[in-house]
């Protein structure tokens, strides 16, 4: 069996490779459990300088790695380029914090000696999505390999190119430490479900949508094994009536229309208070129009966006520009959807594509009745006076909460979500940590 890349802007295919058959995976197993045992045991500057090295190879290969990512999920090479910068930032940031991240913590518990210690798992899978194909990749593994674990990777089918570039990345470096599958999309849940099972396997993570989190957390659970799950978002962008409204509207079209809307954390529902709303969709449809963007991954992703679009429309939404797909390719146009009320299908569902959902919220109660109208609760945007924001922002449920800024993701700082955006969290201390055995230790 073979798996096959497409690119998203013509639909032409790219690339064919085998899909891995059983032998294949239990080698990778095999390989990535014995290399973890003696990485365990490898002393952290040593396991640290490794990542440097990552960081190195991926800024001199930033053009090579930029192109494949483009050429797989269709983010424009601007895009790409900032995507591989990231991902050699995050090598850095781990490896200057990690040494103070997973070092012992004394606790005064009136024992001659106590203190918590971090110590490696194991093997860590990770299921990864085509959205972010190298960060959401380095992410993770960047925390995993620091604590002393190796990895093994199912990454989205769209992306193997992807995929198998970062395994040659680091197998090149440190061979065993990271593999990457290659699964046919047929056998994808049975053979999860059995890696998550192998008892090689110490924890899992993944990246990507409810189903999939439903089907990665119910396989960790009857395994009695740890998972951090990142899951979907309807981000509210919440704007009071004392924002600065030129602001907000470059802020949104940003956060709204960056990487095509394919990101779980960018801004969805825009929930606007009356006295301003008016003046803030007239600035963002002035933001909305130098706004250039490449096409959705998938023609099966266009078409759920563009459902979504209609069925708003058809509820009664006023649809302000874009809602149109533009061929060859998976295209659809930024879209603005003004009088978005609850129950509606932008309201309701997450949007993973370039659709901006307005919500006139009657004041800041009700704004944030709004914002908190979802079973979602990944990150959270409040535009106005900071202290007002901040106020209003608090009472607003989610993992992450920006004041005058759009959410994004950052290396020293925690990045998850609650409810049914999943748990866990990734980057920083948490981050690592989640990857670790928390240990007690008490010395009489």
């Amino acid at each position: 069996m073979q798996i096959v890349t497409r690119d998203p802007a013509t639909g032409a295919e790219l690339g064919r490779y085998p899909a891995h058959d059983d032998d294949a995976i239990e080698r990778a197993l095999a390989e990535t459990a014995a290399t973890a045992v003696a990485w365990a045991a490898t002393p952290l500057p040593e396991r640290l300088a490794l990542l440097r090295t990552v960081g190195k190879i991926l800024t001199e290969r930033r053009a090579q790695y930029a192109a494949l990512i483009t050429a797989e999920m269709g983010k424009p090479l601007a895009e790409s380029l900032a995507e591989i910068d990231k991902c050699a930032w995050n090598c850095e940031v781990v490896a200057d914090l990690a040494p103070e991240w997973l070092a012992d913590r004394p606790i005064d518990s009136g024992a001659a000696r106590s203190w918590v210690s971090y110590e490696p798992l194991g093997v860590i899978f990770a299921v990864m999505p085509w959205n972010f194909p190298f960060w959401q990749v380095l992410r993770f593994a960047c925390a995993a390999l620091a604590a002393g674990n190796a990895a093994v990777l199912k990454h989205s089918p769209d992306v193997t190119g992807c995929a198998l570039a970062i395994e040659e990345l680091f197998e090149s470096l440190q061979p065993g430490i990271f593999r990457a599958l290659v699964i046919d999309a047929e056998r994808v849940p049975e053979t999860c479900a059995r890696i998550v099972a192998d008892r090689r396997i110490a924890a899992v993570t993944l990246t990507g949508s409810e189903r999939a989190g439903l089907a990665i957390a119910a396989a960790a659970g009857a395994a009695l094994k740890k998972a951090v799950l990142e899951l979907g978002g309807s981000d509210p962008f919440v704007v009071l009536a004392d924002a600065d409204l030129g602001g907000a509207a470059e802020a949104a079209a940003r956060s709204r229309f960056g990487n095509a809307g394919q990101s779980c954390v960018s801004a969805k529902r825009f929930i606007v208070v009356e006295p301003v709303a008016d003046a803030f969709v007239a600035a963002l449809l002035g933001a909305t129009k130098s706004v250039s963007i490449g096409p959705l991954a998938r023609a099966d992703l266009r078409d759920t966006v563009i459902r979504q679009i209609e069925e708003t429309v058809a509820a009664g939404a006023k649809l302000l520009a874009g809602g149109g797909t533009g061929t060859p390719g998976y295209f659809v146009e930024p879209t603005i959807l003004d009088h978005v009320t609850p129950g509606m299908t932008a309201f309701a569902e997450e949007t993973f594509g370039p659709v901006a959902a307005i919500i006139r919220a009657r004041d800041d109660d009700h704004a944030i009745a709004l914002a908190n109208d979802t079973d979602f609760g990944l990150g959270a945007s409040v535009w106005g006076e900071p202290e007002h924001a901040l106020a209003v922002g608090r009472r607003i449920r989610s993992g992450a909460l920006f004041v005058n800024a759009p959410v994004a993701s950052d290396p020293r700082l925690p990045f998850g979500g609650t409810g049914r955006s999943g748990y866990g969290r990734e980057l920083s201390a948490e981050g690592v940590r989640e990857f670790t055995n928390v240990r007690t230790i008490v010395a009489g």
